[in-house]
């Protein structure tokens, strides 16, 4: 039997463009999945590991698609060997039933890999420019300290309740907690 998988990395992405292609190429159950390919808990893909088969095909439209990081994907597609499964990618022209497609997969693999290390590489350039430039990541505080000595004033006073005190700051309830119970410097 062939089986497809199709795969995207966020929700909002779409699966059709993979969908079509893996049922024209004759895959007769395909399995999909909206998560990212770094993930190692992927459940369609963990399904559709328990219905293969020795003589059964697997599918996927690029080899990232299965996944992203080269060592897992040699582990998996040496499995797939071990088993009599065969694979095939469609864009990388890769099928693991000669020695010259296996080649080709240690190839694409090692680009895929290369790829992503290129992509943290240039994440991480990012945040450390933004950085040098004073800005810091995360949330912005939720409280000034204006802020929190009017907290700490209202509270103080007695004239309004918890609740009415974070509507009119809007602030959460740990937040105000927080700011109470603790002389927090803002």
């Amino acid at each position: 039997m062939k089986f497809g998988y199709a795969r995207v990395s966020k929700n909002e992405q779409c699966l059709d463009v993979q969908i079509q292609k893996l049922t024209a190429a004759g895959c007769e159950e395909i399995f999909q999945e909206k998560i990212s390919g770094a993930k190692d808990d992927r459940p369609q893909l963990k399904g559709l590991m328990g219905k293969l088969r020795k003589g059964d095909t697997l599918c996927v439209v690029r080899l990232d698609r299965l996944g992203r990081r080269m060592m897992k994907l040699v582990a998996l597609i040496n499995e797939f060997k071990e088993k009599g499964i065969e694979f095939v990618s469609l864009e990388n022209n890769l099928d693991t039933s000669s020695h010259m497609g296996m080649l080709l997969f240690n190839i694409c693999a090692a680009f895929s890999e290369m790829e992503r290390e290129l992509i943290k590489e240039r994440v991480k350039a990012g945040l450390d420019l933004a950085k040098k430039q004073g800005r810091t990541g995360g949330r912005p505080k939720a409280l000034t300290n204006d802020k929190a000595e009017t907290i700490k004033a209202l509270r103080q006073s007695g004239k309004m309740s918890v609740k009415k005190i974070c509507e009119t700051m809007k602030v959460s309830r740990s937040v105000f907690y927080r700011c109470i119970n603790q002389s927090i410097e803002v």
